[in-house]
């Protein structure tokens, strides 16, 4: 099976057009923001002040890279657990967040916010960051410096692999993949 190239920002079209289990490669401007960057923009929301950035279509990588190497544009930048990121998930969704890329499984509350606002969650590689890194060509520290690495970055990926885990319709492939491990 083949991956499929897509664009940020997303659109609900694209969106609807991806299923748990497609393979994409992603191209366009991703943020990457991790748990720190997540609670400071969760308590802006709550005293009424806007984000950094406008999070309306956006994808927000969970990934705290290693400096760059001479040379380099960043260092590693594999995916951090996601989890760590639920309780703040859905404030951000129904601002109009469309994607999300981590690794490891989403609560129910996640879940049911992807549908209910028509997002996605996809999945990269733990354990592949210098691999990852290649695919991104640009960043910029767009708010936080003071997090070191979690601070919130404007990332341009070119072809950056993912996996879809929770589509807009509701499906988990982890779930379905365990299901059909326990069944054969």
């Amino acid at each position: 099976m083949s991956a499929k190239h897509i664009s940020t920002p997303l659109t609900d079209d694209v969106i609807q057009s991806l299923r748990a289990g497609d393979r994409v490669l992603i191209s366009g401007i991703v943020y990457a923001a991790r748990d720190a960057a997540h609670k400071r923009m969760i308590e802006l929301l709550d005293k009424g002040e806007t984000l950094p950035f406008d999070v309306q279509g956006q994808v927000i990588y969970y990934v705290g890279p290693t400096p760059a190497k001479p040379g380099q544009v960043i260092g590693s930048a594999g995916p951090t657990t996601s989890g760590r990121m639920d309780k703040y998930a859905p404030k951000l969704l129904d601002l109009g967040l469309k994607g999300m890329i981590g690794k490891g499984y989403r609560n129910q509350e996640v879940k049911e916010s992807i549908v209910k606002n028509q997002a996605i969650y996809f999945a990269s590689v733990g354990g592949s960051g210098a691999l990852l890194a290649k695919a991104i060509k640009t960043q910029e520290i767009v708010a936080y410096e003071d997090l070191g690495p979690e601070a919130i970055r404007k990332l341009t990926v070119e072809n950056f692999p993912a996996v879809v885990i929770n589509d807009s319709f509701g499906n988990d492939l982890y779930m379905e993949g365990t299901e059909k491990y326990r069944q054969d």
